[in-house]
Order: structure tokens, then sequence, then C-alpha cells
């Protein structure tokens, strides 16, 4: 059944109005007429079903019905990516949103290779792989932030698992075995690597355990895609009530 996230707060008999966008989808390409049925959600109340009640060339309106799943949220991870070029990095935004990560914050090292980001199309990438996961939520996709800067303020309570191509590190999975649960996040770097002093700055910090992906170079997408895959077999890929 077709999943949209919206805004509007969820509830029996709730009317909701899609965007334009949403209407245009549910009405000129999936053809859905009155009495069709949508999943919806939007973060905060669960999925619910819904009804289309009216269908033109404006658009549509529906009508929520019953609630199918409660609300639930899985492992407070966010994904750390350095800027990449366009085409990787909202790979790594879907792949991101599909592997569980709750925020992807994406920050400008010394050697980024990639100065901006579409924050808007980002978020609709992610928007879409939430609805086609059975997500119950749409990860946040905040704007990037220098490196230094971010780990200035970086919470003492939230570990960070550092992928560091230096070597001298233990694998992911060896590192991760046994380490504490709560808030997490894993640092992908840019396709050039880390600074030096970077890579020193990162080993020093009491949160951050340092990690090996592996003996061969991995492109920040693949990199990012292995990374959170390793930290779930580890660290579980728990579902909580909210």
């Amino acid at each position: 059944m077709i999943r949209l996230h919206v805004p509007d707060a969820l509830a029996a008999g709730a009317p909701v109005s899609p965007s334009p966008e949403q209407s245009r989808y549910l009405i000129a390409v999936m053809r859905l007429a009155i009495g069709s049925e949508v999943l919806l959600f939007n973060g905060r109340d669960g999925e619910w079903r819904a009804t289309v009640v009216e269908a033109n060339k404006r658009g549509c309106r529906l009508t929520v019905g019953a609630m199918t799943r409660p609300m639930v949220q899985g492992p407070d991870l966010d994904l750390v990516v350095a800027l990449v070029k366009r085409g990787r990095l909202e790979t790594i935004v879907e792949k991101a949103v599909e592997l569980g990560a709750r925020r992807i914050r994406l920050v400008q090292t010394r050697r980024t290779n990639a100065d901006r980001a579409n924050i808007g199309r980002l978020h609709a990438i992610a928007t879409e792989a939430a609805e086609q996961t059975g997500r119950l939520d749409v990860p946040e996709v905040v704007a990037p932030e220098k490196l230094d800067r971010l780990l200035d303020g970086w919470p003492a309570d939230r570990r960070l698992m550092f992928c560091d191509e230096a070597g001298g590190v233990p694998p992911a999975l060896a590192a991760l075995t046994g380490a504490d649960g709560g808030p997490w996040a894993v640092l992908i770097g840019p396709e050039g690597g880390f600074d030096p002093q970077e890579g020193e700055r990162l080993r020093a910090l009491p949160f951050v355990t340092s990690v090996s992906l592996g003996p061969r170079i991995l492109r920040a997408d693949t990199a990012a895609i292995a990374a959170l895959t390793i930290w779930q077999a580890a660290m579980g890929d728990w579902l909580t009530g909210s």
C-alpha cells in the first residue's frame, strides 16, 4: 500500500490534505480514486490508514481511519559524513535512512571536495526512502558545518565511531563488541581522507572509538553503508516506543 509522510496530526476521523505534489502522485500517477486507501505517518503519531474522500484536478483530500502501527523509534544513531559529490551524497542519505540512522549531519573537513549541499533535495530523498522502507519517521538532514566546530560542541554522552583509514586500529566489529548502548554517531570522511591533524584530534577525544573498515580504500558511500551495517551488527537495530 502507498505510504505518505505528512505534517498533519493523525487521529481517527482527522482530515488530511496532501501537498500538491503528493496529490498529483496519488491521482495522476497511481490512479487512486475515491474510496482508495493509503498509509500515513508523521514521525509522531505512528502509522494510520486513510481513505481518499475527494479527488479532482485541484488535488485530493483524505480522512484518517484506524491506526495500523504505534509510534516507535530506532536507535539514537547519527551519521556524520563529510560533503562529497552530489550523486554519492544522495546515495549516502538514501542508504542511511534505509539502515536506520536517526539523523544525518554534514560536515566540512580540510580535504572536503564539495562546498555545498542542497538540503531540500536531500530531505526529499530521505522522505521518499522512509516512505518506501516502512519507517515511521524521517531522519533530519542537518546543514553542513566545520568539523572542528562540530567537535567543539559534541555532547559527552554520545559516542563517536571514527572510521579511521590511517591504520593501527581494531576492526569495527571487534571494537564495538561489548560497547555500551545509548547515543552513538558514525563519522565518515571525505574521499581524500582526513587531514593528519584532524585524525590526531579525533583519536585523542574521550568519546571517540577509532575503528577500521578493512584493508581496502572505500569510497565514502561504500564506507557509510559498511559502517552503519557493522554498527547494527554489534549494537542491534532495536525499536522503542516514543
